[in-house]
């Protein structure tokens, strides 16, 4: 182990054997503050806990995904605690944001119940993100995950408590083996595994031409991850929930967004000063990015992303299995790790439960 990764993880240990004193301190303001809460790790999920099933966005239409979502976590080896609110509808959301909040509260405060996960994503969590009660969640660290749209809560719940969350499969998704693999790793088998594309899927291919890594700028870096969706965090740009990414590792993906808009969240980011002092950069899926009908001559996500991370002269890969995809990682926000930019990897510097 290298002295500037020792030093690091000394600093987290030092953050989390601290979060004791300021959990029983804890109020409910909001705190604008950078890095006002040590790092905090939730118990580990154990098979026979039970999961409380919130819906802090989109609301779920028909029975069915629902009841699939319920028996996949089942499958899991979880029980399975409905919301409130979860299956309430006011517009496209899963019932008001009061509603939406309230679930996610409640939850944090039933000693029942061992951690939350979102049913999907959608829009919705940025409207009750000043809604969640911090200083209980402080006092009651749990599993907290989902991704999309969950970037907001996912974030602001870490950058408001010091709690490490998580950018996961919620439980609409397709948990195949892979997903399924990761997340019992990370979050119930209290491992800290070295993040790795597949490799040497080639198929009917000469070469792979999937989940191929893209090694911007060589180079290793360590520091706390933060991030997810690239449109849900510019959208916190100025607010007490937006990340801290000074020394930060930050990840983006996203979906169905034109390059151009890509490119004008990416502005955000360079213009709220969240791409400075970042230690490193790793790009995930950007599924369905494209010109748009029309758009001739526009840059491509190439020229893009160089011209964004290139200049910060820090280790950047592409290609992340991260994101609105089938497979992917189940990515710990706010826990530190080593990134290789050469070799496409994300180690992380220790187990993000306890």
């Amino acid at each position: 182990m290298t002295v500037q990764r020792r030093q690091f993880v000394q600093s987290l240990s030092l953050g989390a054997a601290a979060m004791g004193s300021a959990a029983a301190g804890a109020v409910t303001t909001v705190d604008a503050g950078a890095a006002a809460w040590p790092t905090l790790l939730a118990p580990r999920l154990r098979p026979g806990d039970t999961l409380g099933l919130v819906s802090p966005a989109n609301a779920t239409y028909e029975r069915e995904p629902l009841q699939i979502a319920i028996e996949a976590l089942q499958a899991l080896g979880f029980k399975v605690k409905v919301g409130a609110h979860a299956r309430a509808r006011y517009g496209h959301f899963a019932g008001t944001d009061d509603q939406r909040a309230s679930d996610i509260n409640s939850f944090f405060a039933d000693d029942g119940v061992a951690g939350l996960i979102a049913v999907t994503g959608g829009s919705g969590c940025n409207r009750i993100i000043d809604k969640l009660d911090y200083a209980l969640i402080r006092a009651k660290p749990k599993f907290f995950g989902g991704f999309s749209d969950l970037t907001a809560l996912v974030n602001g719940i870490q950058r408001q408590t010091g709690l490490v969350t998580f950018h996961c499969p919620v439980a609409e998704s397709e948990w195949n083996d892979f997903s399924v693999s990761h997340f019992k790793a990370m979050v119930m088998q209290a491992q800290a595994p070295l993040l790795r594309n597949p490799t040497g899927e080639r198929g009917d291919h000469l070469v792979q031409t999937q989940d191929r890594i893209m090694t911007l700028r060589p180079g290793k870096a360590s520091g706390r991850l933060v991030g997810g969706n690239l449109s849900v965090l510019a959208s916190l740009a100025g607010s007490p929930y937006m990340p801290d990414c000074r020394g930060g590792v930050l990840f983006l993906e996203d979906i169905n967004e034109y390059i151009y808009r890509v490119d004008r969240m990416l502005s955000t980011l360079r213009l709220c000063g969240a791409l400075d002092g970042l230690a490193g950069v790793v790009i995930g899926k950007f599924t369905k990015c494209e010109p748009g009908e029309g758009k001739f001559g526009t840059l491509t996500l190439d020229e893009v992303f160089d011209d964004y991370f290139l200049p910060l002269n820090v280790p950047v890969f592409r290609g992340a299995m991260i994101g609105h995809i089938k497979r992917k990682f189940t990515i710990p926000v706010g826990l530190g790790v080593e990134m290789d930019a050469g070799a496409g990897t994300l180690q992380l510097l220790g187990p993000a439960v306890q």
